[in-house]
C-alpha cells in the first residue's frame, strides 16, 4: 500500500466559523474573568504548543485560528507541520502575541488540536498495520456532529483516506435500504435512474449469494459487512476486479492485517473517529 498523499489544508471558512462558536461557548457573556483580571491588557507573551505523549500532528491551521482571532497580530511558527510524527515533549510550534489571547483561546486550540491529533494518531497505526497490502484504511460518518471535515481531515493527516463526505455526494445502498424498496434490483435501479453519472453507487452485501445478485447489475463498489477474512478473499475472487471491494464491521488494530491481506482495495472503520483518544498536548509559557 502506498500511503495517500496530504494536502495539509482546510477551507478558512470552516476553520473560522468553527473556531468563532467555540470561543462564544467558552467566553459566554461575560468572557475569561479570570485572565481579564489577572492580566494587564498590554502584556505580551510567548509559548509552545508542545506535545506531552508521542503522537501524530494535525489540526495547526485550527489552533492558530484560535489565537488570531483574539489577536490578529499573534505570530505563529509551526515547527512540526501536520501528518508528522512528534515524540514526547517536541515543539511543534512558537506563538508570540497578547498574554490575554494566549490564556483565553488556549484550551479551544488544545481541544481541536487534540482531537485531531487522536484520529491522525490512531489512523496511522490502522494504516502502519495494513503495510504492504494493497488495501486503503477509509472513515465512515461517525463523526461529532459538527466537526466532520475536521475529523476526516485528520484521518488524511494520519495516512488515511476519506469515504463519502455525507449523504450528498455518493450512493451508498444499506441493508435497510434494500428492505425498503423491495430488494437488491429495485434498489439498484432505482438509485441509477435518479443520479447523475458522477454519482457513485455502493451496496452493501453480507452474503457470498447476495454480492452475485449485485454483479449482475452496474455498481462502482461492493460493501463487504462483517465478512471474515475467508470469506472476503472468496469475495474478492468472485468480484474479480469488476468493482471496488470494501470491508467493514469487526475491524480493529488486531484484525485489519487479516482483513487487508484478504486482498480488498478498502477498509472502513468508524473507530478512526468515534473512538480515538485525544492527543495529551500543551501550551507553555516561556
Amino acid at each position: 500500500m502506498t500511503r495517500p498523499t496530504f494536502d495539509s489544508s482546510l477551507p478558512s471558512t470552516l476553520i473560522d466559523r468553527a473556531v468563532e462558536a467555540a470561543l462564544a461557548e467558552d467566553l459566554g457573556l461575560a468572557g475569561d474573568v479570570t485572565t481579564d483580571a489577572c492580566i494587564p491588557a498590554e502584556t505580551r507573551a510567548k509559548a509552545v504548543l508542545a506535545t506531552r505523549k508521542p503522537g501524530v500532528i494535525a489540526g495547526l491551521a485550527v489552533a492558530e485560528a484560535a489565537f488570531r482571532h483574539l489577536d490578529p497580530d499573534v505570530t505563529f511558527t509551526v515547527e512540526i507541520p501536520d501528518g508528522s510524527t512528534a515524540k514526547p515533549k517536541a515543539v511543534i510550534a512558537h506563538i508570540e502575541g497578547r498574554a490575554r489571547a494566549l490564556l483565553t483561546a488556549e484550551r479551544v486550540a488544545l481541544n481541536f488540536m487534540g482531537r485531531m491529533s487522536g484520529i491522525a494518531t490512531l489512523t496511522r497505526a490502522y494504516a502502519d498495520a495494513i503495510s504492504g497490502t494493497k488495501a486503503h484504511i477509509i472513515d465512515t460518518r461517525k463523526t461529532t456532529p459538527g466537526l466532520r471535515a475536521f475529523e476526516k481531515y485528520a484521518v488524511r493527516a494520519g495516512g488515511g483516506m476519506n469515504h463519502r463526505v455525507g449523504l450528498f455526494d455518493a450512493v451508498l445502498i444499506k441493508d435497510n435500504h434494500i428492505v425498503a424498496a423491495g430488494g437488491v434490483a429495485s434498489a439498484i435501479e432505482a438509485a441509477r435512474a435518479r443520479v447523475g453519472h458522477m454519482v457513485k453507487i455502493e451496496i452493501e452485501v453480507d452474503t457470498l449469494d447476495q454480492l452475485r445478485e449485485v454483479l449482475g447489475h452496474k455498481v462502482d463498489a461492493v460493501l463487504l459487512d462483517n465478512m471474515s477474512p475467508a470469506q472476503l478473499k472468496q469475495a474478492v475472487g468472485i468480484v474479480g476486479g469488476r468493482v471496488l471491494t470494501e470491508a467493514s464491521g469487526g475491524v480493529t488494530l488486531e484484525t485489519v492485517r487479516a482483513i487487508a491481506e484478504s486482498g480488498v482495495d478498502l477498509i472502513s472503520s468508524g473507530a478512526l473517529t468515534h473512538s480515538a483518544p485525544v492527543l495529551d498536548l500543551g501550551l507553555d509559557f516561556l
